[in-house]
């Protein structure tokens, strides 16, 4: 129940960061200023003794989120990609939030597997062994298939896992509702529909059938890709708690020194993932929303190899032209067309002044062109583009949340394999490909082509419509209206006999 007794979950998330010494490390992390470090003291020291005490011998940072639960550390997750913005200690620490969290027992995950595909775990396996990775909503085995030899890695929700993110996500929307109350200036924000989109996106995580599902389709959508390879699924032996993929062998995106070792490309490697991402979000419209290093690996033919589907995004068709315009916008210094558009899709208030708002994306974009990464702060980026936004009423799209967040987890991978990446640079041929297809003669074609499809449907009823418009405007008792009527009829049913030919000629053109 969202009530108020959730203000006693959010002391006592202050109160961890305070009792693990992590509210210094991320205050530090992110420069916070005088009064908000003296405003966090004043809050949390007090109640410290009701914080969770958490792994001593974890970092600071670690510490606190692990002791909070599995919604607080799929937050560290995130940062743990940003050295940029939580700087290269903290975010290292972060970094076994990705796939090294405590395990639970290998005899629990054996009793879940046999619950969840009824028979018995030697009938299934001849091989299972103790947990080689363990994240913040399940852990992975590494086994051998009882009936063919095949080598899989099996999947396993940790116990309980369902409720304890009830109870962080519920917390989550007691503290957006507090926000909007108290907080008006925030509300353009929309902090409950963002929780809410959390929400849905963690329910979807929670049921490795939905995961499955996804990573069939992100497969089929990705086949062709080169440099790009996917664990297949083993439908089989999978259920809602478990899930078998094929074993996936390759060296950790997070580990420099092997991927060195084994003689890869870094900085190709950074810019392949990068537009990778790029192209199946623009492409396809279906981007693996959770790409940070403890989901990725170098295969030994160079291959860049996902896993773990639990979080998968999608955007219509509008919104990715929408959004490649404003990124094509920013890549030729275009800032009147970036605001004209946000303007156009009715991202920002019709009633604010489009040049004005173009000027201050200016003084947000012009800073990264002729600079590589490692000299441009995001942190103050991201505050000032907030700021910006802020000032011209856009509110948060729920729909993009996804889309950006992982841009920003995406980017920091690409990052800490070339820490002097540009992601305009890289991002260019990408989108102006996407620009080229979808929004030029060609597009044009392609909706026409997809509208006179749609049309066409209502082939099978075209002879009695056109019989019924013919009847009554034969007929000297319809009335002037009706006889309107019926030729507007008729004269859709044409369109759609033309549309067929239409068709026929498009699919000669495409």
């Amino acid at each position: 129940m969202r009530g108020p007794h959730n203000i006693f979950r959010l002391i006592r998330t202050g109160a961890t960061f305070e009792r693990t010494g992590a509210m210094n490390v991320i205050l530090d992390a992110f420069d916070a200023p005088t009064p908000l470090r003296i405003v966090a003291k004043v809050l949390a020291k007090p109640f410290a003794w009701l914080g969770e005490k958490g792994d001593p011998n974890m970092p600071p940072a670690t510490r606190a989120l692990t002791a909070l639960g599995p919604a607080y550390i799929k937050f560290g997750q995130v940062l743990s990609t940003r050295p940029d913005v939580v700087g290269p200690e903290v975010a290292q620490q972060l970094r076994v939030l990705q796939d090294k969290l405590p395990p639970f027992s290998i005899e629990e995950a054996k009793a879940e597997v046999v619950r969840e595909l009824g028979a018995p775990i030697e009938t299934l396996f001849s091989e299972f062994s103790a947990p080689v990775a363990a994240a913040s909503i399940a852990q992975v085995h590494r086994a051998r298939l009882a009936e063919t030899g095949e080598e899989v890695a099996v999947k396993v929700l940790r116990p309980g896992v369902e409720r304890a993110f009830t109870r962080d996500v519920d917390a989550f929307y007691f503290a957006a509702k507090f926000v909007e109350i108290f907080a008006p200036g925030a509300r353009r924000l929309r902090p409950t529909d963002v929780i809410e989109h959390f929400d849905s996106v963690v329910q979807g995580e929670l049921d490795l059938r939905l995961e499955s599902s996804a990573a069939g389709e992100f497969a089929a959508n990705t086949k062709d890709d080169k440099g790009f390879t996917l664990p297949q699924i083993r439908w089989d032996y999978s259920a809602r708690r478990v899930m078998t993929l094929g074993w996936a062998d390759g060296v950790p995106m997070g580990d420099n020194a092997a991927i060195d070792a084994a003689g890869h490309d870094r900085r190709e490697l950074g810019e392949r993932v990068l537009k990778l991402f790029l192209m199946h979000a623009l492409r396809d419209g279906y981007f693996h929303a959770d790409m940070h290093q403890g989901n990725l690996k170098v295969a030994p033919n160079g291959d860049i190899i996902a896993y773990d589907f639990g979080i998968m995004g999608h955007i219509d068709e509008y919104t990715r032209r929408v959004y490649a315009e404003i990124l094509f916008g920013f890549i030729r210094k275009d800032f009147k067309r970036v605001a004209e558009v946000h303007f156009e899709a009715g991202y920002v208030p019709a009633d604010k002044d489009v040049d004005e708002f173009a000027r201050a994306l200016r003084a947000v974009g012009e800073p990264i062109f002729g600079m590589d990464a490692s000299k441009i702060s995001m942190g103050r980026l991201l505050a000032y583009l907030f700021e910006v936004t802020e000032r011209f009423g856009m509110e948060t799209r729920t729909e993009l949340i996804l889309l950006q967040r992982t841009m920003v987890v995406v980017e920091g991978v690409a990052r800490s394999l070339n820490p002097n990446i540009n992601i305009w640079e890289v991002a260019s041929p990408v989108v102006s490909d996407y620009i080229e297809k979808s929004i030029g003669p060609r597009a044009i074609v392609s909706d026409l082509y997809k509208t006179t499809r749609v049309l066409t449907r209502f082939g099978p009823r075209l002879p009695r419509l056109v019989e019924q418009a013919l009847i009554a405007q034969a007929n000297p008792q319809t009335p002037k209206r009706r006889g309107f009527w019926r030729w507007i009829t008729l004269a859709a049913a044409l369109g759609v006999i033309a549309g067929g030919g239409v068709i026929l000629l498009i699919d000669a053109l495409l």
